[in-house]
């Protein structure tokens, strides 16, 4: 499946840089008028209109090829399997749990009473407290 990702992927990016190419390649429609009245450059490679021709369905052959490549890499993006790929799904999975010597009341960083000043060795960094939810958070007028 990969693969294909990637082949069409290939596609849709040779053809665009190719489309590109020949929108620049193209004639406006003034340039026929030009042509027409004999300016000299009528007698090109394709002849006087073909080149026009040739150049535009060329370039509605490229457009379309483009548009189902794009259509079938959304198609494929969407086929994947539910259990993705996603950064934030990983960290939700791999994310650490509050550890088990703490007591359920205490506030991160917060020191027991009862103990000493200092920290232990193995104490995490305090953490700045959580923002106050509820009535409190609404300033009195």
């Amino acid at each position: 499946m990969n693969v294909v990702l990637n082949l069409l992927v290939g596609v849709q990016m040779l053809s665009a840089l190719a489309m590109i190419g020949l929108i620049l390649i193209q004639h406006g429609k003034g340039a026929d008028m030009g042509a027409a009245f004999g300016s000299g450059s009528a007698g090109s490679l394709f002849g006087a209109s073909g080149s026009a021709n040739f150049l535009s369905r060329t370039t509605a052959v490229l457009a379309a090829v483009f548009f189902v490549c794009t259509l079938l890499l959304a198609y494929f993006s969407h086929a994947r399997p539910a259990g993705g790929g996603s950064l934030l799904e990983r960290a939700a999975v791999g994310a650490p749990a509050t550890p088990a010597s703490a007591p359920a009341g205490q506030i991160p960083g917060q020191i027991p009473s009862g103990t000493s000043g200092a920290a232990p060795a193995n104490a995490p960094a305090s953490a700045p407290a959580a923002p106050v939810s509820g009535p409190g958070q609404i300033p009195n007028k």
